[in-house]
């Protein structure tokens, strides 16, 4: 009993327990603003894909930028700053959504609709502020705080690691269902009184929760580049003792240099305040290049230039071909039971092989399982026709002026099919134009589809796998001084990579493109992979392949050129 009350009271759970909160909050807002945008726009996606651009852009712009501000400022003010801002920011944009719901009509009326544009734009504009401290939430706990809690210990890095990413597996399915449910049998209005109550909450229990693991961890006051006075005196009198008298002196004469800071600044002219953020950004993306570990950050990224994914496009895609909601459902399901099994795997083989080992082998699996999804464009059941324009004007088609043949859908209501044979993207129904009503329509073969899902569910072994592997080598390989803005680059870059993703299917929308888009996402998928491999080859030399004994996989994770990092 004591044990067990001792781990509910330690860092590790606090820490886990701040991260639920604080990802599902996350879960369900960013679920909901989408659904609550596409009902205030009158079902039209133009809000949806303004927000999506902005957010994605912000990120890419601005992620070196929050990691050197992470850099720079200690610790708890960082996490407590972001965590009140994020909050902040999502009860404010749900109390104007509130407001737009109930009094639409009226603000349709004031300035010609002006006002409500304004809405709209005040709305994108501060959820995307919430969006931007999300990632130094992030950045700041996940890659900064957990290895500290952690200590020097990286079987328990790794153990952390994955215990955050099962819960990010288990809130990406389970909170936007809640707020669905909520959505669904109350109304939007009440789904965003809910939302931002329990940010509210929420806000509270993870402030409390950051300052008890803060409190419980005495190394978190102590940072390479600033450590504030109050922090030092927090420390444990014992730490201060053992501590190296070089690595004492270390800390005061970065404590009087920075303390001159402020007046330096003040001395800087206006000019120089203006480019700072843009050499920032410059600095960031060159020390990210610099880092031992750049190929494999590059690897991780390029797997995000893919439509093989559990995102609106590739769920798009799986309506037109006849899949029900409910079976969506039951396969984003298996997903997050496939990601789970991703990170048990990760830990097992980390133990078994070493880190950077682990790496080739998830990315070998997960490609092993992409092939599947390559081989469902050419079978059967595949709607790929590289004759169809990708810019058709596929208005006109939805408004013709005869009206189209109606068929008869699964639920037993009409669906009206289109003039050339393509699906309706609202039901999902696949039938050909000139069919004959009374006959029931020939089905569209499963057998494409049915690869495709489960090529991209097994998948999810190896990429989560492989993610925790260059998210714990960027955690053990990247001096504590810089793990914010390397962080921050990185997470601009997956980004970047996620935005040429959606360009890429704006020039292919159709159906019949969408098996060119999969090749494409695979060919991605194994450039990453040739980047990691690239990385493990210059890290391992000859030892790459060699035998998993005790000996190599210490070598195997602390063999790095130029490895300098304080875990």
């Amino acid at each position: 009993l004591g044990s067990l009350v001792g781990y509910f009271t330690s860092a590790k759970f606090l820490l886990y327990l701040g991260h639920a909160l604080s990802t599902w909050g996350d879960r369900m807002w960013h679920f909901a603003v989408s659904v609550f945008l596409v009902e205030l726009y009158g079902n039209s996606l133009l809000l949806t894909a303004v927000y999506g651009l902005v957010v994605a852009g912000s990120v890419l712009l601005l992620g070196a930028i929050i990691g050197d501000w992470v850099d720079k400022n200690s610790r708890l003010k960082v996490a407590q700053t972001s965590l009140v801002v994020q909050n902040a920011s999502v009860i404010l944009c749900g109390i104007i959504l509130m407001i737009v719901f109930l009094f639409k009509t009226q603000l349709l009326t004031l300035y010609h609709g002006w006002l409500l544009t304004m809405c709209y734009i005040l709305v994108i504009t501060i959820a995307n502020i919430a969006n931007l401290a999300s990632t130094a939430t992030a950045i700041t706990i996940q890659r900064d705080w957990i290895v500290v809690v952690a200590g020097e210990d990286r079987s328990k890095l790794a153990d952390m690691n994955a215990t955050i990413r099962r819960i990010d597996q288990l809130t990406n399915i389970l909170a936007p269902m809640a707020v669905g449910q909520i959505m669904t049998f109350g109304s939007p209005m009440i789904g965003c009184g809910f939302i931002s109550g329990w940010n509210l909450m929420s806000m509270c229990v993870e402030y409390l929760l950051l300052w008890k693991v803060y409190q419980k961890t005495p190394t978190l006051a102590l940072k390479c580049s600033k450590v504030e006075e109050s922090e030092l005196k927090q420390l444990n009198v014992k730490k201060e003792n053992d501590m190296k008298p070089a690595e004492g002196v270390q800390l005061i004469v970065e404590k009087d240099v920075t303390g001159f800071e402020p007046q330096q600044e003040k001395e800087v002219g206006c000019a120089a305040r203006v480019a700072e953020p843009f050499i920032t950004f410059r600095d960031g993306w060159v020390a990210y290049y610099n880092q031992p570990v750049f190929l494999a950050g590059m690897g991780l990224a390029f797997l995000y230039m893919t439509v093989l994914g559990f995102d609106c496009i590739t769920t798009g895609y799986a309506y037109t071909q006849g899949l029900s909601g409910s079976v969506l459902s039951l396969l984003m399901g298996a997903s997050a039971v496939t990601g789970i099994m991703g990170t048990v795997a990760f830990t097992w083989l980390r133990r078994k092989c070493g880190l950077i080992r682990t790496g080739l082998i998830s990315g070998a699996a997960q490609f092993a399982c992409l092939v599947l999804c390559a081989i469902s464009v050419f079978v059967p059941g595949s709607p790929l026709d590289l004759t169809v324009s990708p810019f058709a004007d596929i208005s006109a088609r939805l408004f013709e002026s005869e009206p189209l043949p109606t068929i008869a859908s699964p639920g037993g209501e009409p669906e009206m099919a289109f003039a050339t044979g393509m699906p309706n993207l609202l039901n999902g129904s696949t039938t050909p134009a000139n069919s004959d009503p009374e006959m029931s329509p020939e089905p569209v073969p499963l057998i494409s589809v049915s690869l495709l899902f489960a090529g991209v569910i097994a998948a999810r072994v190896g990429l989560w796998s492989f993610d925790l592997t260059v998210t714990q080598l960027l955690q053990e390989n990247v001096v504590e001084s810089e793990r914010g803005i390397i962080n921050g680059v990185q997470n601009s870059m997956n980004y970047l990579l996620d935005l040429l993703h959606f360009i890429m299917v704006i020039l292919a929308p159709n159906p019949e493109a969408f098996g060119l888009l999969v090749l494409i996402s695979v060919s991605f998928v194994a450039m990453g992979h040739i980047m990691y491999f690239r990385f493990a080859q210059k890290s391992l030399g000859k030892q790459l392949f060699a035998c998993c004994t005790p000996d190599t996989k210490a070598v195997s994770d602390s063999s790095l050129p130029g490895n300098t990092s304080t875990v």
